[in-house]
């Protein structure tokens, strides 16, 4: 009876410990996909004309964006060892192999941001204040995200 016990102790840890990482990997997938649809399906889409500009969800995107990308570090500090089910983009295991990097990716992205918060007042201005961003955030991605289906 106590191996029983004991079995069913240690499983239930386990499985406890799985749904752990898989809650972490969700909050990261979330935040990144937060961030996707202001900075796609909102401000890319608006650039290519795919949907009408519209002041007031630029602000709204640029504004969620600030937000967002400051969780960025606290949000990426466990690495969940396991990736969500059925994403299309995960975290490389580089991002906790070099933290400190993957931080310093951070700044340049809040500071694209403050520079174009305020001042995209066109399509014209959103393309530039895209452009500046997303290469931004890109210099991460190339290096920390990875495809997966």
């Amino acid at each position: 009876m106590k191996r029983i016990l004991v079995v069913a102790a240690t499983l239930l840890l386990g499985a406890g410990a799985v749904m752990a990482q898989q809650q972490v990997a969700v909050q990261q997938d979330n935040l990144m996909r937060s961030q996707a649809k202001s900075m796609y399906g909102v401000i890319l889409k608006m650039t290519k004309g795919e949907i009408p500009y519209d002041q007031k969800q630029v602000d709204a995107a640029i504004a969620d964006l600030e937000q967002s990308v400051a969780k960025i570090a606290k949000t990426f500090e466990v690495n969940p060892k396991q990736d969500v089910v059925n994403a299309h983009y995960g975290s490389s295991p580089k991002v906790w192999q070099n933290k400190a990097e993957f931080d310093s990716k951070i700044p340049p992205v809040q500071k694209a941001i403050a520079d174009v918060k305020g001042k995209i007042t066109d399509v014209a201005s959103l393309k530039a204040a895209y452009t500046a961003m997303n290469d931004r955030c890109n210099d991460c991605h190339e290096t920390y995200r990875l495809k997966l289906k």
